[in-house]
């Protein structure tokens, strides 16, 4: 499997684990799947897990072995990860948004797929996402731009599955201010 087709595993699963895993870490492993190093990522992803002791449901280890590869190292890790169940969703602010938060509204209005941006506080800002082709390339996209602005550690989540979001996305997006929104196409 190459790096490409293992992004969306490896981006799903980095979604999954937002409020679980320290953001200091979580935008650089999104980083890195979004630049298709696969074997950083799920190196340090798996000893992560291990050493904070974060547990992972069967779907979640799923994608984890989708993003280590078969024959790295690593792999043995994946199975030493404890079984777990996702925690109860925190409760979120909203933030006011910013130049950086427009700037991002402009870059995600011009992404395929794209549905909508908010951006929400937990303490610092996380832009939100729902929908996207591709929605390992955006996050690594609104990362550089939040960089850009001066954001040492950015948090972006894009959420594009066909299934529901977490309960822990829910409870942001319900927290969050709307900065964006496609406009449907009527087909009269």
């Amino acid at each position: 499997m190459t790096a490409p087709a293992v992004a969306p595993a490896g981006h799903e699963l980095l979604l999954r684990l937002a409020g679980r895993l320290p953001d200091e870490l979580l935008w650089r492993l999104r980083g890195w799947v979004a630049g298709g190093d696969r074997a950083a990522a799920g190196a340090v992803l798996s000893r992560t897990l291990l050493r904070q002791r974060i547990g992972l449901t069967d779907e979640e280890r799923g994608l984890l072995s989708e993003l280590v590869e078969p024959e790295s190292p690593t792999r043995r890790l994946v199975d030493a990860v404890r079984a777990g169940s996702p925690p109860d969703p925190p409760s979120f602010g909203p933030e006011e948004p910013d130049l950086a938060a427009w700037s991002a509204a402009s870059v995600v209005a011009g992404e395929a797929g794209a549905l909508s941006l908010a951006v929400r506080d937990d303490g610092a800002r996380v832009l939100l996402v729902r929908g996207a082709d591709r929605p390992h390339a955006l996050t690594g996209s609104l990362q550089r731009l939040l960089r850009v602005h001066g954001e040492r550690v950015p948090r972006v989540e894009v959420w594009a599955g066909e299934e529901p979001p977490t309960p822990y996305h829910e409870a942001a997006c319900a927290a969050a201010v709307p900065l964006w929104t496609r406009v449907p196409v009527s087909t009269a």
